[in-house]
């Protein structure tokens, strides 16, 4: 077991952040958008979107932090934080997906496809680390939720 290194688990975290960050910048202004359509019924206010979101991708860098500090772990560290990045760069372009382009249907299929990833992430991460996995639950429970809203914009709009 790597030693606990602040410097490390900033670099995860920011990473995750930036992630999200750069993907809303490419992505436009989601309020306008998120004010045009039809939403489905238990759609939060446009506001949460962006606090859950920060919330998720720190979880993220910090569980994948704590997977790469486990040097024992050997294949199983490295398949985890492939899965983590692959299901990263998913994340990524949900959000120019729907929100730049608007092809609704295609961020529905997306967002199930992300949703199976972390969710084979988070097997992963159980693996080398408990904490890892069980700090990215909520990430794999907003994701039910998003692909429920994501499935929903698709057929009302």
């Amino acid at each position: 077991m790597k030693k606990f290194s602040l410097t490390d688990l900033f670099i995860f975290i920011v990473s995750a952040e930036l992630t999200g960050a750069v993907s809303a910048l490419i992505s436009g202004s989601f309020s306008s958008l998120y004010a045009e359509i039809r939403n489905p019924p238990l759609s939060p206010p446009g506001w949460v979107f962006p606090i859950v979101w920060t919330i998720l991708y720190a979880l993220m860098g910090t569980g994948a932090y704590l997977v790469y500090r486990n040097e024992d772990a050997g294949t199983e560290r490295s398949a985890s934080l492939g899965l983590y990045v692959i299901q990263l760069g998913v994340n990524f372009l949900w959000s120019i997906i729907f929100f730049r382009f608007r092809l609704f249907s295609v961020a529905a299929f997306t967002a199930l496809v992300l949703l199976v990833l972390a969710a084979a992430m988070v097997n992963e991460f159980r693996r080398v680390s408990r904490t890892a996995a069980v700090i990215n639950l909520p990430y794999l429970i907003w994701l039910t939720f998003a692909a429920y809203l994501s499935f929903g914009v698709w057929i009302l709009n």
